[in-house]
């Protein structure tokens, strides 16, 4: 063995070797997503030997160059007084040293927008560049699959980023002689075969447990539940209305907020293209005096995907534009940046010498437009209102789902309400700046992608600035009313200094704005999701029928509330937990064995690490199974001879999980009627659902799709009791499209599910709510 310090002082590295002592042989500590640390301790005197400086380059290496040990001194030497020796006072020096993942966790975490639809390869590279650019040797860090969310924090470290990342994946990182690895788990196996001649009976411990769970509860995160639709009428003093459900409110968020500071755009947030070298960060701007006069040439582009679910409010800025201009602003993009693939955005022309400012609806100039002034400068605003609030299924792994072959993920189809307005600001005019905006476009899009790309700029001509941007999460609920005789229009949801004009509070309430209370006979329609929490149930009938006998009906039931990864939805709870039985219906086998080096057991490598596959064939003990290498501990006995004691511990899933954090502690003890077994048949939401006339005694509604063949629409006073079989809350069964049903007081509600000609019938997952608040 070689011990080298370079304590980074222009010496370069220094072997210690000969000052290792032999009655503390050194140890090396190597956990499953863990940073890897080293004890070790030199003796000499004081004159011999260069004490190591704390944050010295450490590395272990056998005689062959294989090296068993690189990183850092995280601490300075501990010394301990022996005596004294021919030349001065004898010490022995404590050494700890921590994997190369010292150098990233010493920093702070920057701050910067979620990653978005990332594969965490690219989530963990990025990571890296961001605390320490060029540092480390990123080859070894495989893609794998895509991580719907992933939040970065300055209060946690990086290996505890990197550690959740790769608990998500079902993979395994290490930091290691400079380089940086992500891959799969079990990539390299080692047996410990009976039949091995090399094998040590008596070093070999091995543990089975009974299978965990046959029957399990998940539940994650509070998830979107009902469709509801809430009908009001104003009076022209009201100015708080009472919405009938607990909305689904995800506190109101600042993705980014960019006010162009310095001279340069901010790497951790945007990507540029100037080929024609036209863009500028100056005076607190963007500017942009011309383009190649190509589409999607020179661009300004937010580094993260936009997930369009939920309420989302895009400001880009006020925009003031010198000269006739060509180009798009603040446009978001299915597919690469380009004219055709804007789903939305706001279209600048030339007209005459000044521009148009148009809206632009998947890739076509729509509506009318305003032509802009010298001088004025313009705010323009993006909003989405996606019928759900989250576009994506999260992704679970178990030891029969893999890394490549996970339950769950694929996209939610969803609607999306797109609101494009202008603000016309003339610094002449003070009063501008509390005229209200103009709206370019309000129309719905019909299945909306899943995620988008952000260009704030897609300048092929563009002669103007734009002066700070922001992304905010918003409220998500859509809020649309209509003054009779005129068009509705969509009222904006949020704080009245973003331009709102109401918003939803918890009481639950809407709540207008003093200047934007609705007027007489105003119509007006709330539409948002109900709130709940997200739970599922799966249960494995095999599992419980072989463990069953005379006194025992075989169910092993488990509750868990998964926190990472973590579900966002009931369908997310559903794979969390059909993948926690995967593993839950195999005895839990774990185990350790002990060997020296020259006898480890037969594998890919002569130095097993953590994440490895360890076969364990047994047949003296009826048992034969894989397991995960999740510690490996190592002790140098012989330097000389590079010998060392190696004890390999290793688990399969059902005992330990790879794939998942979870916390015993329930708080909510869910309601039987809101868990949805794994593998029910559910069928589509009406979310299109709506109320199409009101009168005192009835009440007109179109369900919006037509109902099924042999089934129909079911129509209950509340949300309970979905079956054929109860009546009591039952308004009726229709199967057109359209109905009326009766209306018997000022305040009522109608529950609505879509139901099939199965036997029991199918239902809808989630009720539509219709709530009606109109004098009589």
């Amino acid at each position: 063995m070689i011990l080298t310090i370079d304590s980074l002082d222009g010496a370069g590295a220094r072997d210690y070797t000969s000052f290792l002592d032999a009655e503390n042989p050194t140890r090396i500590a190597r956990k499953l997503n863990r940073p890897a640390q080293m004890l070790s301790f030199i003796a000499a005197e004081a004159t011999q030997m260069i004490v190591p400086a704390v944050g010295g380059r450490v590395i272990l290496a056998r005689a062959d160059g294989h090296k068993l040990f690189t990183g850092y001194l995280s601490s300075a030497p501990e010394f301990e007084y022996l005596g004294w020796g021919q030349t001065g006072p004898v010490y022995r020096y404590r050494l700890t040293a921590v994997s190369d993942e010292f150098l990233l966790d010493r920093k702070l975490m920057p701050r910067r927008a979620p990653m978005i639809a990332r594969t965490s390869g690219s989530i963990l590279r990025q990571m890296t560049t961001d605390l320490s650019p060029g540092a480390f040797d990123l080859s070894g860090v495989q893609d794998l699959e895509a991580v719907t969310v992933f939040v970065t924090t300055p209060e946690q470290s990086w290996t505890e980023h990197a550690a959740n990342l790769a608990l998500q994946l079902r993979s395994n990182y290490r930091a290691h002689d400079g380089k940086l690895t992500l891959g799969p788990l079990n990539a390299v196996t080692h047996v410990l075969n009976e039949a091995d001649a090399n094998l040590i009976p008596e070093a070999l411990k091995l543990q089975t447990k009974e299978p965990s769970g046959n029957d399990i509860m998940v539940r994650g995160s509070e998830e979107p539940r009902e469709f509801v639709k809430d009908y009001f009428l104003g009076d022209g003093v009201t100015s708080n209305f009472n919405v009938s459900q607990k909305p689904f409110i995800r506190q109101a968020q600042t993705i980014f907020e960019e006010e162009f500071k310095g001279s340069a755009l901010e790497p951790l947030r945007w990507t540029k293209q100037d080929p024609a070298a036209v863009i500028q960060v100056t005076g607190g701007r963007l500017l942009v005096q011309g383009g190649t006069g190509a589409d999607g040439q020179t661009t300004v582009i937010f580094v993260e995907l936009v997930e369009m679910g939920g309420a989302i409010t895009l400001v880009h800025g006020e925009a003031e534009f010198t000269s006739p201009s060509d180009a798009i602003i603040g446009g978001l993009y299915s597919g690469a940046v380009a004219h055709g693939n804007c789903v939305a955005g706001f279209r600048i022309t030339p007209s005459g010498g000044q521009s148009l400012i148009r809206a632009l609806i998947n890739g076509a100039e729509v509506g009318a437009g305003i032509t802009t002034v010298a001088g004025h400068r313009y705010g323009l605003t993006t909003r989405v209102i996606a019928t759900e609030a989250f576009r994506s299924l999260q992704i679970f792994h178990s030891s029969a789902r893999p890394q490549g072959n996970p339950r769950g993920g694929g996209t939610v189809g969803s609607n999306a309400r797109l609101v494009l307005e202008v603000h016309n600001l003339d610094p002449a005019s003070p009063g501008s700046f509390a005229a209200a905006s103009s709206v370019l476009f309000d129309g719905v899009v019909a299945g909306a992608p899943a995620y988008c790309s952000y260009a704030l700029v897609n300048a092929a001509n563009l002669n103007g600035d734009v002066a700070f941007c922001r992304m905010l999460r918003a409220v998500d609920a859509e809020v649309r009313s209509t003054i009779p005789a005129q068009a509705a229009r969509t009222r904006l949801v949020g704080s009245i200094g973003e331009g709102a004009e109401c918003t939803i509070t918890g009481q639950p309430q809407l709540l207008f704005y003093s200047p934007f209370i609705p007027v007489p006979s105003e119509a007006i329609v709330v539409r948002y999701r109900g709130h709940g929490h997200s739970l599922a149930r799966a249960v494995d009938t095999a599992s419980i029928a072989a463990m069953s006998n005379a006194s025992d009906d075989g169910v092993r039931g488990i509750f868990r509330r998964v926190k990472n990864p973590k579900p966002r939805l009931t369908a997310d709870c559903v794979n969390a937990a059909l993948a926690l039985l995967d593993d839950g219906v195999l005895p839990q086998r774990s185990g350790e064995y002990q060997t020296w080096s020259d006898f480890l057991p037969a594998g890919a490598s002569s130095d097993p690490l953590p994440g490895d596959a360890v076969t364990v064939i047994a047949p003296s003990r009826g048992t034969n199974f894989t397991a995960t290498l999740r510690e490996v501990e190592i002790e140098v006995a012989e330097l000389a001879a590079d010998r060392s004691r190696y004890k390999l511990i290793f688990a399969n899933d059902a005992a330990a999980s790879l794939s998942f954090h979870v916390e015993q502690k329930i708080l909510h003890h869910p309601d039987p009627s809101e868990v949805t077994l794994a593998g029910a048949t559910v069928l589509a939401n009406l979310t299109e659902a709506e109320i199409t006339s009101i009168t005192s005694t009835t009440i007109g509604i179109d369900a919006g799709v037509v109902p099924p063949g042999g089934g129909g629409i079911e129509v209950r006073r509340t949300d309970f009791a979905w079956n054929q079989a109860s009546d009591r809350n039952l308004i009726g069964r229709f199967t057109t499209q359209t109905f009326t049903v009766p209306r018997l007081t000022r305040v009522q509600s109608y529950h609505l599910r879509k139901y099939d000609n199965a036997t029991p019938p199918n239902y809808s997952q989630y009720s539509t709510v219709l709530h009606v608040d109109y004098p009589l």
